[in-house]
């Protein structure tokens, strides 16, 4: 019942960004950066940890995911570090996966020929 749950609630935040891209003249990249702001603020004022225990990957791999994640990060460096933590925080626990989407697209442009417009 966990898969199908994270299906569900994964499934509805790719469906509000959709409608968000369909229906305002935001172009995908400032939807994106959107959905990082609002990960970040649900978990600034304690409302996206519920979702995540809720649903599990289905909130933590979307975009708000990351934003949350973010959060966490630099919620936790500070409380530790002080202000230096603003500014650590967010590297810290953002790096396991930004460093493995940049090298998976590595090996998927040697794999892959793009096409691109010249």
């Amino acid at each position: 019942m966990n898969y199908v749950w994270a299906f569900i609630i994964g499934g509805l935040i790719c469906v509000l960004s959709q409608i968000l891209m369909d229906t305002t003249k935001m172009l995908p990249g400032r939807v994106m950066v959107t959905l990082v702001c609002l990960g970040a603020i649900l978990g600034a004022i304690g409302l996206y940890e519920p979702i995540i225990e809720f649903a599990g990957g289905g909130a933590t791999v979307p975009l708000t995911g990351f934003g949350y994640n973010l959060w966490k990060g630099i919620r936790e460096t500070v409380d530790t570090d002080g202000f230096i933590g603003l500014f650590r925080g967010g590297f810290k626990m953002a790096a396991v996966g930004t460093s493995a989407a940049l090298i998976f697209s590595y090996i998927a442009s040697l794999i892959f020929q793009p096409k691109m417009k010249k």
